[in-house]
Order: structure tokens, then C-alpha cells, then sequence
């Protein structure tokens, strides 16, 4: 766990005071005179401002989980929203055979097939609806059928996830 350095000042009696001295080589040399410390400051060293990068570079990587699981929680959120419609099933054969096979288009096209369908049937006619099987998923759309004898057949359909 960080623990924050408070940094101090360093406080002298005298601020910017120098002593200037001309060395042989035609340079001059400053000099601090700081007079008497009042305060003594912070070192402003390797070990310090180490400390600090530490404490940047683990702040920065809790800010990275932290927008990660942001980011997975609303995709789990968008893969929780679906869409709902209505779709009747005509079949015009007699049983055992069946041409109620629909395609339904979605109103929001998937990032990926892993969506699920669910239908509840609604209402039938001239017969029993049977199964209702769901396939040949893609990104826009799948087809739908019922088995059974019915010539109409109502679904309510529930279309949940495929987004994430």
C-alpha cells in the first residue's frame, strides 16, 4: 500500500543570497548563504522521487482494472438487452410434413452468433404447433419453425445477447 511523503520546504533566513567567488580558470563560483534554517526541507533525491513513481505507476495500473472491469460490466449489461417481435408460422402441407420454416431478420444486427432465441407460442390454428426448433443463426437473422400439424402458429420471440 502507498503512503504518501509530505513534502516541506526548505526555509532559510536569507532566499537567493549568494557569495561569489572568481576561480582560475576565469569562472565564478555562487555560493549559498542561506543564514539560519528555519525549516529543512524534503531531500530532493532518487529515493524520494522513487517513492513517488511507485506510488504513480500503481495508482495508474488500479485505474486500469478499474476501467477493465468497467468495460465488462457494461458489455454484460448490453449482452443483457434484447429485442422482442411477433412471428406467425404458416404451414400449408399436411402432416407429417411442414413448410413453416421463416426467416426473421433482427432490428440489431449481433457482434457474434453465441445470441439466444426463445419463442412462446401465442396462438395456433388447424392443428397443434409441436416443437419450435431455432436455426441457421447469423449476425442479422435465423430461421424459425414449428413441427407439428398447425397451419398458422403465433410466436412471441425473445432474442437476448450476441453482443459481447
Amino acid at each position: 500500500m502507498y503512503e504518501p511523503k509530505l513534502w516541506q520546504d526548505h526555509v532559510t533566513e536569507f532566499e537567493d543570497r549568494y557569495t561569489e567567488s572568481r576561480n582560475d580558470d576565469g569562472t565564478i563560483t555562487h555560493t549559498p548563504v542561506e543564514g539560519e534554517v528555519i525549516q529543512q526541507g524534503t531531500p530532493q533525491n532518487a529515493t524520494n522521487f522513487n517513492h513517488m513513481e511507485t506510488g504513480i505507476s500503481n495508482a495508474t495500473e488500479v485505474a486500469a482494472l478499474l476501467a477493465l472491469a468497467t468495460i465488462h460490466q457494461q458489455q454484460a449489461t448490453a449482452d443483457l438487452q434484447g429485442e422482442t417481435m411477433t412471428v406467425t408460422l404458416i404451414n400449408s402441407q399436411s402432416y407429417p410434413f411442414n413448410n413453416s420454416q421463416k426467416t426473421v431478420a433482427l432490428a440489431t444486427e449481433r457482434n457474434h452468433m453465441d445470441y439466444t432465441v426463445t419463442a412462446e407460442v401465442v396462438e395456433y390454428a388447424g392443428g397443434f404447433p409441436g416443437d419450435i426448433v431455432v436455426s441457421d443463426k447469423l449476425l442479422n437473422g435465423f430461421k424459425i419453425a414449428h413441427t407439428g400439424s398447425a397451419t398458422s402458429v403465433t410466436l412471441k420471440i425473445y432474442v437476448k445477447g450476441g453482443f459481447y
